[in-house]
This record gives structure tokens, sequence and C-alpha cells, in this order.
């Protein structure tokens, strides 16, 4: 089997060619991003396109499946720009492989593509996905599983699956998302388990979490067995809101969701952080999801727990881990971040 692995290079990319390399089923990858690693896989060939503007019908051909994973968060002060990526390079990745004649799509898409819920029940993947209007990531997620509704009705030849992961973490991944989301003002020795004296506590947070590599499985088995539609993907236990205390070894003190907005809100303004609002909206309003379907249907079942997953990614920021590629490289803000520091918080590309 011949796959093709689009956003090869970053958090989920890295753990699922991990996982196809290790599959005897699996004869041969092509490893596509934007920018390419200076290191080799078994059975990985790399190849250099950007989904939003590039030819990508050529790497598709005579391939199985392709797994569609390319995704921008930043600069999340320009979304035309990130659209362009996120919404169209998705689509352009679709009608690519059908013109390819491949025969199945896998579809990264994510807990953030789903409509508010309640936090007191589980929904399935008949829940409906219309996304949380405040948050750009699930707008994005949201319209392009639209655009893939479209996709399946007009190409009912190619066998379609969408994977809706809650928030995924690696050590592999520490610095990448920590500059994505957190910026570089965050002190990384101050993740040391006890030194924090204390940490606020949201009232009403309740996410879910899951390892990387529980999610590279989870996509390994989509490929190769005969299914079709949306799954959820999440560990257990739910995070609550001292999830983060716990994991610290840190005093906790309540505060209001009104006020951590605000004061998020102040910060991207201020351009302290790169994170605009609408991705603690996100945190409080996406529902909890049920894995039932993955469980009884793919054979799926995560390894690790959510708690002990939130603690390796917090380790890993600390230790300023991560991994041989553009994405993931830990010293991609350059000596000091100060790379990471010119990209003004969101303003022009991450790093």
């Amino acid at each position: 089997m011949r796959v093709v692995v689009v956003g090869a290079t970053g958090n989920v990319g890295w753990a699922l060619l991990r996982a196809l390399a290790d599959e005897a089923a699996i004869d041969s990858i092509v490893g596509i991003a934007r920018r390419l690693p200076r290191t080799s896989l078994p059975k990985v060939d790399w190849a250099a396109a950007d989904i939003g503007r590039d030819a990508l019908e050529p790497h598709f051909r005579g391939a199985d499946a392709v797994v569609s994973l390319a995704w921008r968060i930043q600069p999340s002060r320009r979304l035309d720009e990130v659209w362009r990526t996120n919404v169209q390079g998705s689509t352009r990745v679709f009608d690519a492989a059908a013109r390819a004649g491949v025969g199945a799509l896998v579809y990264a898409s994510s807990v953030g593509a789903y409509s508010p819920a309640a936090k007191d029940r589980r929904v399935d993947e008949s829940w409906p996905t219309d996304g949380v209007p405040t948050s750009f990531y699930s707008r994005h997620k949201a319209e392009v599983e639209r655009r893939l509704d479209r996709f399946e009705r007009e190409h009912a030849d190619v066998r379609v699956v969408r994977l809706r992961p809650a928030l995924t973490f690696q050590r592999a991944s520490a610095q990448e998302q920590r500059r994505l989301f957190a910026g570089a003002l965050l002190p990384s020795a101050l993740l040391r388990r006890g030194l924090l004296p204390a940490v606020p506590v949201v009232r009403g947070l309740r996410v879910q979490a899951i390892h990387a590599d529980d999610v590279a499985d989870a996509y390994r088995r989509a490929l190769l067995a005969d299914v079709h539609g949306a799954f959820n993907v999440a560990a257990d236990p739910v995070l609550e809101g001292d999830a983060l205390a716990r994991a610290l070894d840190a005093r906790q003190f309540r505060v209001s969701p009104r006020l951590i907005r605000a004061g998020m809100r102040a910060a991207w303004h201020l351009r302290l952080q790169p994170s605009p609002p609408g991705w603690f909206d996100l945190a409080m309003r996406a529902p909890l999801l049920d894995t039932g379907r993955a469980r009884a249907e793919l054979g799926w079942m995560p390894r690790r727990a959510a708690g002990d997953t939130l603690s390796e990614l917090l380790e890993g920021i600390r230790d300023r881990a991560g991994a041989p590629t553009p994405p993931l490289d830990p010293a991609a803000g350059g000596p000091l971040r100060a790379r990471e520091l010119a990209t003004l918080a969101g303003t022009r590309d991450d790093a």
C-alpha cells in the first residue's frame, strides 16, 4: 500500500510517519510539507509542496490513500492567509486526490469542528459540525467539513474518513506548541513541578486530550480498515480546570472564565502572546467526545491517559524538547528566541 501524508512534518504527521513505517501493510510513504526536514525515515520519500498554490496531483498519482493533515495556526492576525491554507488548501488536496484516482482520503478534522455543547455529556459523530463562531480555527474546520460533504457526494468512488481528535500533545511537539499558543515570553523553566506557588483554576473548564501516537494509531487503522465517515478520538480522563495545577504540583486559586478571557484578549492585542481569545472560547464551549465508534469499528484504544499526556507536554516545554523537522525543531525560534520574537506574536508567520 502506498500512502501520501500531506503535512507530514508537524505534530501528528511526525507521529503518523513513525506508525506507518512500522506497519507491514504499508510499502511506501510520500511525506509532503512546505519545508522539508534534513532527516530520513524508513519507507518515506520527501516532497516539498505548498497545498495553497503548488501542483499536488503529480505527488498523488499511484497512491492508494492520501492523509490530509496540513493546517496553519499562525499568523493569527492575517486570517486571509491562514484561510488560504486551511480551507482552500484542504479543498485543493481533496480535488487533486480525486483527479489522481486515489481510492481513500483520510482528513484531519477536529473536536473544534463541532457546535457547542454542555460539558455534562459526551457527543457522538452525529453532533452538528457548525463550529464555535468566535474561533477562527473552529470556523475553518467547520467550513472544510462542509466542503468534504460536497466532495463525498460528487466522488462516491473515493472512501472518505474524517478523524475528529481532542487536544493532541506529545513531547516532540512541545516547543512548536509553546511557540504557536503561548509565545516567546513564557519562561520554560517555570513549568518545573513544584516551582510555581499557585496556578489559576478556571470554573467550568473541561477538555479532553490525547497523545499524538494514539492519534497516529487511529489514522493507521482508518487507512487499513474498510470504513467510512467520522471518528471521534480522545483519551480519559476528562481534564478539569485544575488539571494544570495538578500537573505542576501547584496550589490552586479559582478565577472566572470572563476574567481569563479578558486577560487573554488584552495580551493578544498588546502582542504579548499569539493566541486570540477565540481559543479560550473553543476550550470552554467545544463538546466532550464519545469515542465508542472508533473503539468498535477500528478496534482502537488509547494507550496513554490524558493527564500523563499533558504532563509529557509540560515536561517537553521545560526541557526544550522537539524533533528533527522544521515545525518541531526546538531551535526554530533562534538564539534567545530572537527569530520567534521577530514574528511579533502572530503578526507574521511562525518561526
